[in-house]
């Protein structure tokens, strides 16, 4: 009986927390942070993987983020024509205060998602960067601009983060946690004594792409 009490207590116990960190969000975020944090016992049915991952990519594609890169930088597309314009973009783990999930296709989502612009003039490298969040209409907007003369690489790397994830939830509704280690990919821009990040999915394009920045770092400096 003690042992049923407690199943109740911890199921209520977690019902009621998603029900806190609902209040005052749109449908679309509710279902998001039960996508993340579970919605139920173990036959409820939450949101897919797929139904998630699509409206992600309906808010990345709701703007022209390039022009509004242009605009928030302050210059025209004419004067950044040195090389074509780089864009990488991809789901972001950093922030403890994101949630993090390994769907059943083994790809780890997060509720945040950020998207890099970055330009390049004649003397100059131009990085706008918007970083979303699904669960809640909190966003960061950021530029900066550096010589060529001061940066030292364009990089690559693969980085480790930890981030607490739910496990699984009982059919008595008791929720369990556990600590993961989420694997990220990440665009590096190095200048002496800081690092700009920029999340990404790496594919042909961002390969291609960031040989031909380091080319033209190449050229710049020689």
């Amino acid at each position: 009986m003690a042992c049923i009490q407690l199943h109740i207590k911890e199921h209520y116990k977690h019902y009621r927390h998603i029900q806190r960190l609902c209040k005052g969000r749109t449908e679309e975020q509710k279902k998001v942070i039960k996508y993340f944090l579970g919605s139920g016992g173990c036959l409820s049915v939450g949101m897919p993987d797929e139904e998630y991952e699509a409206a992600v990519m309906a808010k990345a594609r709701s703007m022209d983020f390039k022009q509004k890169a242009l605009n928030k930088l302050g210059v025209d597309e004419s004067q950044v024509n040195e090389i074509e314009p780089v864009h990488f973009e991809g789901y972001y783990f950093d922030n403890q205060k994101t949630y993090a999930k390994q769907g059943r296709d083994r790809k780890w989502r997060s509720s945040a998602y950020q998207i890099s612009w970055i330009f390049f003039s004649d003397i100059q490298v131009y990085v706008y960067q918007y970083t979303f969040n699904m669960d809640q209409e909190g966003k960061k907007e950021s530029t900066e601009e550096y010589f060529y003369k001061d940066i030292t690489n364009f990089s690559t790397s693969s980085d480790t983060v930890e981030k607490e994830v739910l496990d699984k939830i009982s059919c008595s509704g008791e929720a369990t946690y556990s600590r993961e280690n989420v694997d990220t990919n990440r665009f590096t821009l190095v200048v002496p004594g800081d690092k700009f990040y920029c999340s990404m999915e790496q594919s042909d394009y961002t390969e291609k792409a960031i040989q031909g920045m380091k080319a033209k770092l190449r050229e710049k400096k020689g």
